[in-house]
């Protein structure tokens, strides 16, 4: 693929990183192949998780082509700037078309990543995955490669403000590759979240303890934190969901 954008982007952020005073924690990222098709299922924790999880790919000096909801595309300015990093619109009610678009970037050798909760996790703790990722991987014949993201929720997510001050570490670790079959999607899918989940607590604990002092919103319940539990999330996930299902109805009828 001819990338235009990519590259400035690229760099750009990384003057942006560096103006916000970012210590980067990595391990693992050699994972990440050098050349050849590959797929990474990212746990998702922030607004900025497109952003950073790409970064996991960067000593590989691979660019990501991300799965993303469709109505990011259809942002004004966030849409062009998504088509031009050749990044793959998911329409959650024609599935398929993302699914073989996926398929496609693969076929020609390409990154591409996907975040398999489909959603920010409000708890911080790896949600119930979808099977897309495994059943991807599977099709393309592709590596499946776990990646982890924490520290990102510091700065966007969701129900908290923006906190852009400086001196933050963000954490990526990306774990060795998964090779699903395809045989059992739904067992494969566990052992994804199942890794993931190892992964996620191996960050947190490896995390800089100064900078997730007990009681911090952005630590989970189970590590001390404050944030929602697993279960207070999916209340809160699905009063959301609900909210806005009436303003869709409020719109069709005005």
């Amino acid at each position: 693929m001819r990338d235009i954008t990519y590259p400035p982007i690229i760099v750009t952020a990384k003057a942006a990183f560096k103006a916000l005073g970012l210590r980067f924690q990595m391990t693992g990222t050699e994972n990440v192949p050098t050349s050849g098709p590959a797929l990474l299922a990212v746990n998702h924790v922030s607004y900025v998780d497109f952003v950073l999880g790409g970064f996991a790919a960067h000593p590989s000096r691979r660019l990501v082509r991300f799965m993303a909801k469709r109505e990011i595309f259809d942002h004004k300015i966030a849409g062009p700037v998504m088509r031009s990093l050749h990044h793959i619109s998911v329409d959650r009610d024609e599935g398929l078309a993302s699914y073989e678009e996926a398929l496609r970037y693969l076929a020609q050798g390409e990154v591409v990543g996907i975040f398999p909760e489909a959603t920010i996790s409000r708890s911080f703790e790896i949600k119930e995955i979808k099977s897309g990722a495994t059943r991807i991987a599977a099709a393309a014949g592709v590596p499946l490669i776990p990646v982890v993201l924490w520290g990102t929720q510091r700065m966007m997510t969701k129900d908290h403000p923006k906190d852009f001050s400086r001196g933050k570490t963000i954490a990526i670790s990306v774990g060795d590759p998964l090779h699903p079959t395809g045989a059992d999607p739904v067992a494969e899918t566990a052992e994804l979240r199942d890794v993931m989940r190892s992964m996620l607590d191996s960050t947190i604990k490896a995390y800089p303890a100064d900078e997730q002092p007990p009681g911090s919103w952005w630590l989970p319940a189970s590590y001390g934190g404050s944030a929602p539990t697993p279960e207070e999330a999916v209340r809160l996930d699905a009063e959301e969901k609900r909210r806005r299902a009436e303003r869709r109805r409020a719109a069709r009828s005005s």
